[in-house]
């Protein structure tokens, strides 16, 4: 597999001193959160939510990481991810059990690519001034590894799993956006369909194991793919999440379809979370 599929300017500033400073705006949070609850395909929303919600850290952390020798090589290395990622003739030559086939049959069996996170993402920034600086491509990473989450750590695509995994991320990348939603979501599902699921008891363990983990924005994913899943996972401290199938399991046991939690047609809406982190 070609890793360097996409071009690397060496001469990018590192970070665009322009890019406007974000504020927290609660109100703001509440009203797009809001809006979502009631049309759910309305991905940016998610978005929106995010921008009200910044991780006020994160110009820190990411310049801290791209100025730094690993992150120059890894940027070198893995300059866009969504073109080794969707690249699935190459990863399925990786051997069996290994996380590049997880990750394949994660995908295929979802109807997903990574592209398909960036498209929705620039659907949401078109208008938007684009800035042109290494910045950009920590944050990418972001986005990009939003499903490889879900494969490590076993978290479905489900109103809960998506919970789950922003609580996760959070833990890495904190915004506060990521718990925002994960742990209102949650309150919905709690409003919904009244149960002893133990739904915030998922989310927060979402919180812990995330936060056990190193970020995984900041680690090689080429040299992750080939390993075994589950030696990914140890090196990554990533370990089984308990509350989330036990509220499957209540869910079920109501004859109640753990998928179908948020309504008719959430997946987008729920893919989107993680695109604004």
């Amino acid at each position: 597999m070609n890793a360097i599929s996409f071009a690397v300017e060496a001469d990018l500033p590192i970070y665009d001193e322009r890019r406007p400073v974000l504020r927290t705006r609660p109100r703001k949070a509440w009203h797009h959160f809001r809006e979502l609850l009631k049309d759910k395909e309305r991905t940016e929303e998610v978005f929106r939510i995010f921008e009200a919600l910044p991780w006020r850290g994160m110009r820190a952390a990411g310049v801290s990481f791209v100025t730094s020798q690993r992150g120059q090589a890894l940027r070198a290395r893995e300059p866009f991810l969504p073109h080794i990622l969707d690249d699935h003739a190459a990863l399925r030559r990786m051997p069996a059990g290994s996380l590049a086939h997880a990750y394949c049959d994660f995908m295929e069996s979802e109807g997903l690519s990574a592209q398909g996170l960036v498209d929705e993402f620039s659907k949401f920034a078109e208008g938007k001034h684009q800035f042109r600086d290494q910045f950009e491509w920590y944050l990418n990473r972001g986005r990009d590894v939003h499903d490889l989450l879900h494969v490590l750590t076993g978290y479905g695509r489900d109103g809960l799993g998506e919970a789950c995994v922003l609580a996760f991320t959070y833990s890495q990348q904190p915004s506060p956006a990521h718990l925002f939603i994960g742990f209102m979501a949650g309150l919905n599902m709690k409003k919904n369909v009244k149960s002893d699921a133990p739904v915030l008891k998922a989310v927060l363990e979402g919180k812990r194991l995330g936060k056990a983990c190193p970020r995984l924005i900041e680690q090689s994913i080429t040299e992750l793919l080939p390993l075994p899943i589950d030696e990914v996972r140890r090196r990554l401290n990533i370990t089984p999440a308990t509350y989330y199938h036990r509220a499957h399991k209540v869910w079920r046991a109501m004859g109640v379809n753990p998928y179908d939690m948020l309504g008719k047609a959430t997946a987008e809406p729920e893919r989107g979370l993680a695109q604004a982190a």
